[in-house]
């Protein structure tokens, strides 16, 4: 039996029927990693003999039903969430030597779910890069081609899934960092709606206020998995018990009359031919299965407008990490720019100094911009839309992010042009949905499906639809 590959469904009904042991299936994830992972560097914290004892405790208790949908099945979490004794340092060389006190929130709803977490998967430092590679843990690579990186900053936990070292994953995106992964590596990735999957245990410096549109979600190999991890860690903290989360059934459980927006591409992040092309081939099937599509239906705001206000506002969010003399060089740096200049350095500089007055103005332009999304959800279900601008990059650590350039039909843009595929939904708390679209030279590419807000069951139900019509996970070779 070769289980690695499995989705974390079938892993758990495998152990339900007694086909497989916890404790063999952990210690079978285990080895890939001992035989493998040196030349990926995904899984960079080992939490072995916890998960050890904890898959005893499970194989024990199977006899008597399972304890949660995820009854045994290994899997690893982003560096960034607590695991008890273990350090959490988000990249950062000044905490190497943390240590957590406890589980983070989401990881004690997953175990209580049945899943046995066994280590941590790498991170970019700050969790701010479209690569993973940190002082700490070094440089984690992609399991379609070494020479690659798999995107971040969920980048080791999509390496980990891809290459069937863990069953399952759970990461944090702000910027694209679980969609962006999923995307370079061919994976399942969900970023909810902002606000239903509490994040506590996911931070640093001891903060416990949630950040404006960060949020955290599951990572898989199958759109079941999502949904079966989404419903574990949804749900309002203890604090907040007075209310109570009820996300919305799917509105379509079949293509049949479904209706799909599809954005191939925008002139603010132009994307890779063979992206579109798919989209658009992808389009034409689902008009054959009877769903109506647009190419050109959108929202009506302008778009150009939300992206350049989500850079600023975005970078707002995470000014705490500067000191006051670094906010001041922000300051006299944006009072330098011409009032036309849109470029991702001024819109950083601009946006890391911002004032209260002023983001709070933003903010009343992006709650005009989200009421314009509950308008077009009216009509339609889903937007389809790329992850990314191309296929994995290749390694690049030299410099500053926006100076780094990728190749899109033949053009030399920065990488982080991209960012506009990742504020399409998250700026406006929208739920993103990752799943595989196709092949390029050998390198997989995802497609998003946004959905309205909280609609979190119905972007995750399109992705399985389309994980039986159209394409699933598929396997790099090389990893058996």
């Amino acid at each position: 039996m070769h289980p690695e590959f499995l989705s974390a469904k079938r892993q758990a009904a495998l152990i339900r029927r007694g086909k497989i042991g916890c404790l063999e299936l952990l210690d079978h994830y285990i080895a890939r990693i001992e035989k493998h992972d040196a030349k990926i560097n995904a899984v960079v914290v080992r939490d072995y003999e916890r998960a050890r004892k904890r898959a005893k405790a499970l194989d024990r208790k199977r006899k008597d039903g399972p304890v949660g949908p995820l009854h045994g099945v290994p899997m690893t979490v982003k560096e960034s969430f607590d695991l008890e004794g273990h350090p959490t340092t988000w990249g950062i060389p000044a905490l190497k030597d943390h240590r957590a006190t406890q589980d983070a929130l989401a990881v004690r709803r997953l175990i209580a779910a049945g899943a046995n977490p066994f280590g941590k998967t790498n991170v970019p430092l700050h969790l701010g890069d479209w690569q993973t590679f940190n002082a700490i843990y070094g440089t984690t690579n992609n399991p379609w081609n070494l020479e690659r990186g798999p995107g971040g900053s969920s980048g080791g936990a999509a390496a980990a899934l891809a290459a069937g070292l863990t069953g399952l994953e759970i990461g944090s995106d702000i910027g694209a960092s679980i969609r962006n992964p999923a995307h370079y590596c061919g994976v399942y990735g969900h970023k909810p709606t902002w606000g239903i999957c509490p994040s506590t245990g996911h931070t640093i410096y001891g903060n416990v206020a949630e950040t404006d549109i960060a949020v955290i979600g599951p990572l898989a190999r199958s759109a079941d998995d999502l949904a079966i991890s989404l419903d574990a860690i949804a749900g309002f903290e203890e604090i907040d018990a007075g209310l109570r989360l009820k996300l919305p059934k799917p509105r379509a459980t079949w293509l049949k009359g479904l209706r799909v927006a599809i954005m191939p591409t925008h002139p603010l992040s132009e994307v890779d031919n063979a992206i579109q092309a798919e989209l658009e081939a992808l389009g034409k099937f689902l008009r054959k299965e009877g769903a109506k599509v647009s190419m050109t239906a959108r929202p009506d705001y302008d778009i150009a407008h939300g992206h350049h206000l989500y850079i600023m506002m975005l970078r707002s969010i995470t000014a705490g990490r500067f000191s006051p003399a670094e906010m001041e060089a922000f300051a006299a740096q944006a009072k330098k720019l011409a009032p036309d200049d849109m470029s991702y350095p001024a819109l950083v500089a601009r946006g890391v100094p911002m004032r209260h007055h002023d983001f709070l103005r933003g903010h009343e332009t992006r709650e005009r911009m989200r009421r314009a999304w509950f308008a077009f959800f009216q009509d339609w279900d889903v937007l389809l839309c790329p992850p990314g601008a191309g296929t994995a990059m290749p390694h690049n650590q030299t410099g500053e992010r926006w100076e780094r350039m990728i190749d899109i039909n033949g053009k030399q843009v920065s990488v982080i042009d991209q960012m506009f595929w990742a504020g399409v939904s998250c700026f406006f708390s929208l739920p993103g949905t990752v799943a595989p679209l196709g092949q390029k030279e050998g390198l997989p590419f995802g497609m998003q499906i946004v959905g309205p807000q909280y609609g979190d069951r119905t972007t995750i139900e399109v992705a399985r639809l389309l994980e039986k019509g159209w394409r699933g996970f598929e396997a790099p070779t090389g990893w058996d």
